[in-house]
């Protein structure tokens, strides 16, 4: 019934407090411009396509579900295709694509691919796969349409990702790459692209032997022959666009410190660069004329929207600064986009030749437009080592040496990510009840080239957490933050440098850390996680566990958490299968053996990711408690 809210115990499902009472304070009092349940209900538009008219987008849209939404670009407002699609993380979901002739959406759905009338109408699946699904390992994704109407869909076949066709009249899938004479022929293949003329499909390729390596690869439609263009030990080339000519494909290629724009001829495999500065380059797309490319150049958390003259490599940027993504040359010119910065919400925006901007859908609730938003100071420390960490730090009004803040140190997860020049309704929330928020980029994240990205290869849980301790030695240098009153939150790796952040710190800088569905153990880890956990966020790190235990174990506070001298708020949802829940049940074990001070939650609706209101709201509203309780 609408407006009623599901009953807790739909969607509680563990609840421990291990030295500690049951809580009933609610916390100190609201702060005066936000409201948690204003940001659990502002919406993300993402996952962007175009159809070939140039002037069809589909998209999908965050709110209590992730369902499709179809917006005209000559006039009209969204129109919601499609209803009662499962919430998905906006990092792992599929992108809806239009058919040739405009009349039909793919999509992905419950481990299958569906199609629905881009007019409106009722959605039918498509495929239907053997085979256990999983929220992450999905049965069918990555859909894209051949010019005879049939699909190329990503399925989850022999412990990796194949590329398969199926008619959208037959269930059954064959596959794409039926030889590859001379290749490696086991790893995965990844984000088709359909050449002009229909006859090619390029894909990245990433080997097994070489977990930091991905190459560009064609196969011929008819006869399933694969070749590679491209590909060097321990590089990845990525995000290949055929040129409008069909002769050859822009993608990214990280050969150096950063991720040029690169250019590679079909027939002889000629490379040349398109674009490199100290920048990574991202998401390339064509003009029709062949002329342009669009792209994103990205670096120290914030990106322009660009324009790369194919002839000469100049590049002319469009707009400046924020987080852009996708960007699409629409039918008459212009650049659509996903778009989003410290103040403003995310959003779908065209950007016209000459750079003016129009929103194009703006979903935020009129209570977050209007909220003030604390603008982040981009600052750097260093680590008793010397590197130079940046971050993001956010200063409430009225914080000052009379009045020193609580702060907050929050790492990011990953851990190949970033914080950037985004959106974080959270932060703005906490920042706005009193509280400093220090978002810090350590070492292992991107934006700052592939020499510190690769920093914590094989050192997971030490350099990165001295980079967490260094933020809090950093706070402590600032008149106008209270040293004795700091914390520490992360989810997912975020998470996991939380937790070896306290254990390592033993009291002397936190008073409490909380844990939001991170690891503690990494040899558990690696045998429970799924296979994009393991393989793309362990072993291209760290190795097998059968050749570096040490490191295993040498990044596992689990092991450690006797030196534990705060207490903990620990969340996970039970469906995780990216850092699987017995990873949380695992660390309360021990803490309850040891008599340590906790609080425990599971949420039985949710995976990675808390994106159901109920749970979310849950959440934030025990994060808040638990951080007034020991910080205010």
């Amino acid at each position: 019934m609408g407006g009623v809210p599901e009953p807790a115990s739909s969607w509680i499902g563990k609840e421990e407090f291990g030295g500690l009472p049951t809580p009933t304070r609610r916390g100190d009092p609201r702060p005066p411009n936000w409201r948690l349940e204003a940001i659990a209900a502002t919406e993300r538009p993402r996952s962007i396509s175009l159809g070939n008219d140039g002037r069809s987008l589909v998209y999908v849209d965050d709110r209590e579900t992730s369902d499709v939404w179809a917006l005209d670009l000559d006039g009209g407002g969204p129109r919601r295709l499609t209803t009662g699609r499962d919430p998905m993380p906006y990092w792992e979901d599929m992108t809806p694509v239009l058919s040739p002739d405009g009349g039909t959406v793919a999509y992905v759905d419950d481990g299958a691919v569906w199609l629905v009338p881009y007019g409106g109408g009722v959605a039918r699946r498509v495929t239907e796969f053997k085979g256990k699904p999983t929220r992450w390992g999905l049965e069918a994704g990555s859909p894209v349409w051949l010019d005879d109407g049939r699909l190329l869909v990503s399925v989850d076949r022999d412990d990796r990702n194949r590329l398969a066709v199926a008619d959208v009249e037959d269930a059954w899938a064959t596959s794409l790459v039926r030889s590859s004479p001379g290749l490696d022929p086991f790893g995965d293949e990844e984000h088709p692209a359909v050449s002009p003329d229909g006859r090619l499909v390029a894909f990245p390729f990433v080997p097994r032997s070489d977990l930091n390596r991905a190459e560009i690869r064609v196969v011929d439609v008819e006869t399933g022959g694969a070749r590679a263009l491209t590909g060097a030990e321990a590089t990845k080339d990525r995000e290949c666009v055929w040129t409008p000519d069909g002769s050859g494909l822009a993608f990214t290629g990280q050969r150096g410190e950063w991720s040029d724009l690169m250019l590679v001829a079909v027939s002889t495999g000629a490379e040349r660069v398109l674009a490199a500065e100290e920048a990574d380059f991202w998401e390339p797309s064509w003009s029709p004329d062949g002329e342009r490319l669009a792209a994103i150049r990205a670096r120290g958390g914030r990106s322009d929207l660009v324009v790369v003259a194919a002839a000469t490599g100049e590049v002319t940027t469009l707009a400046v600064g924020g987080s852009w993504g996708t960007p699409l040359w629409t039918a008459t010119g212009a650049i659509v986009a996903t778009y989003e910065d410290h103040a403003t919400a995310p959003q779908l925006r065209r950007v016209q030749p000459d750079g003016s901007v129009e929103i194009l859908v703006d979903p935020a609730p009129a209570s977050v437009r209007a909220a003030p938003h604390v603008r982040p100071e981009e600052i750097e420390f260093r680590p008793s080592d010397g590197l130079e960490i940046q971050a993001f730090l956010y200063r409430p009004s009225g914080a000052s040496e009379e009045s020193p803040a609580a702060a907050v140190v929050y790492p990011h997860g990953g851990p190949t990510e970033s914080y950037g020049d985004e959106w974080d309704g959270y932060a703005q929330y906490f920042v706005d009840k009193g509280y400093a928020w220090l978002a810090l980029n350590y070492r292992g994240s991107t934006g700052r080239g592939k020499t510190f990205e690769r920093l914590n290869f094989g050192d997971w849980g030490v350099g990165d957490v001295q980079d967490c301790l260094a933020a809090a030695d950093f706070l402590r240098t600032l008149g106008w933050v209270d040293g004795g009153r700091l914390g520490i939150f992360g989810a997912s790796y975020g998470s996991y440098l939380a937790l070896g952040s306290a254990v390592e710190d033993a009291g002397r800088r936190f008073r409490c850390a909380v844990c939001k569905y991170g690891d503690c153990d990494l040899l558990t880890t690696w045998a429970q996680g799924d296979r994009g956990g393991v393989l793309y966020c362990g072993e291209n790190m760290l190795g097998r566990p059968s050749q570096n235990r040490d490191v295993y174990l040498r990044g596992s506070p689990v092991h450690r958490l006797d030196r534990l001298a705060v207490p903990l708020l620990i969340a996970h949802g039970e469906l995780d299968e990216r850092v699987h829940p017995k990873q949380s049940e695992e660390l309360v074990a021990e803490l309850r053996r040891l008599g340590k001070t906790f609080e425990y939650v599971t949420y039985a609706t949710e995976a990675h990711g808390f994106l159901r209101a109920a749970p979310q709201l849950d959440f934030y509203r025990r994060l808040e408690r638990f951080l007034d309780w020991y910080l205010l």
